[in-house]
């Protein structure tokens, strides 16, 4: 009786030790993800303000007036169009120029084709449907639009990089 009370004992000093074990364990894995969380935010933050900057940069250097929504896109209408205006369902048909914050142009209508999608379907980059509202057929516009609303972290796997700002030249020729 004495050797079964004895290894009771044993055995719950055992468990109750690798308890402990696995709840220090289990502390120091949720430490390390808050770290490793602190340092993307970081990061991410970091990103965000150089981008920003590179943008602001961007716009002084050409000495643009434009306007910002809340999400960062920043556009100007250059030429008002008077037909009708933009609105989500209808087709928008486009010319256009896109270039990277280095001038570099990536694609363009004279090369690849007007760009024609349906507003608010979604299969072009957000901060192009986030303009669409404001315009009319006919408006001229420059837009620069952030990676977040672009094509984010992982570019368009061709010639658009990663995190790549991208500013649009475009003229909305029809609104269908």
């Amino acid at each position: 009786m004495r050797i079964k009370i004895t290894y009771l004992v044993v055995f719950l000093i055992i468990a109750s030790g690798c308890q402990f074990s696995n709840n220090s364990e289990k502390s120091n894995t949720q430490h390390q993800q808050v770290n490793s969380g602190e340092a993307l935010e970081k990061a991410n933050k970091y990103l965000i303000r150089t981008e920003n900057e590179n943008i602001e940069n961007y716009i002084k250097r050409h000495q643009l007036e434009m306007t910002e929504t809340g999400t960062g896109l920043r556009y100007k209408i250059i030429e008002k169009g008077n037909g009708p205006k933009a609105e989500t369902g209808r087709i928008a048909v486009m010319d256009y120029q896109l270039r990277l914050l280095t001038g570099d142009i990536v694609y363009s209508s004279d090369q690849d084709g007007q760009k024609i999608f349906k507003i608010g379907k979604g299969n072009v980059e957000s901060g192009l449907e986030e303009v669409m509202p404001f315009l009319h057929e006919g408006d001229k516009v420059k837009l620069i639009i952030p990676a977040h609303l672009a094509y984010g972290l992982l570019g368009d796997n061709n010639k658009i990089p990663p995190r790549t700002t991208l500013i649009y030249d475009l003229e909305l020729v029809e609104i269908k």
